[in-house]
């Protein structure tokens, strides 16, 4: 008897390494810039995994919340980037003396939260994948940008653009990288062995990137006093 449970322990020790095991998949994103332009803050860069064919449940080392906020407050977003799962929503508290009108005419799911003053906060769902744009129709410099994401393997990002995503099960995946200043989404298919996956290297293009105005919620410029009236 005392032999046959030796054994058992032995299996186990045997066997919990794998059990605790993790899959990784790291890289690093690149950006090409143009001569003379500002360097590009890479924290705020969103690198996630699609998967392909299989359902993922679990997390990848930092939570993605389904349900977050984004605060108004002193004519800003905050945060600039928001990330969430696909179907959430996101609450927009106005903290300013003055009012806000809360839109996005993402083709993924337009809205527009109406005018409302300090104390008060409004929620917008984003029902499907996609990138966000947020606005305020009253204040035009006011920009954020809300990223839902098909599943929770979200990788944080460093300042020089090194990701790591923890715990990805083995399968096929679309990998995803976003950042403001690229404009659209640089995707590539990615197979991870159980072994995991090393050596991503994704680039990013900013050469066309022109900071500038952009429309209110009726497809016009802003008025120039606008922003003052409130």
């Amino acid at each position: 008897m005392r032999a046959a449970v030796r054994l058992a322990s032995l299996a186990l020790l045997l066997v919990a390494p794998r059990l605790t095991a993790q899959t990784v998949v790291s890289g690093q994103i690149a950006v090409v810039e143009r001569q003379g332009a500002d360097r590009t803050d890479l924290r705020t860069a969103v690198v996630y995994l699609e998967p392909r064919g299989h359902e993922v449940t679990g997390g990848s080392g930092r939570p993605t919340p389904r349900d977050a906020t984004i605060a108004m407050t002193n004519r800003e977003f905050v945060p600039h980037v928001r990330v969430i799962l696909a179907g959430g929503t996101v609450a927009f508290p106005n903290q300013d003396p003055f009012s806000h009108n809360v839109f996005s005419n993402a083709e993924a799911g337009p809205f527009d939260l109406g005018l409302y003053r300090r104390g008060t906060s409004r929620v917008a769902n984003f029902p499907r994948p996609g990138i966000y744009p947020v606005y305020c129709n009253i204040h035009s410099r006011m920009v954020s940008f809300v990223v839902a994401v098909p599943s929770p393997l979200v990788a944080m990002v460093a300042a020089d653009g090194r990701f790591t995503f923890a715990d990805v099960p083995p399968g096929a995946y679309l990998l995803h990288a976003w950042h403001e200043r690229a404009g659209a989404r640089v995707t590539r298919e990615i197979v991870v062995p159980a072994s995991g996956l090393t050596g991503q290297r994704v680039v990013l293009d900013t050469r066309t990137y022109v900071p500038g105005p952009h429309l209110n919620k009726f497809g016009l410029p802003y008025a120039a006093t606008r922003e003052d009236r409130y």
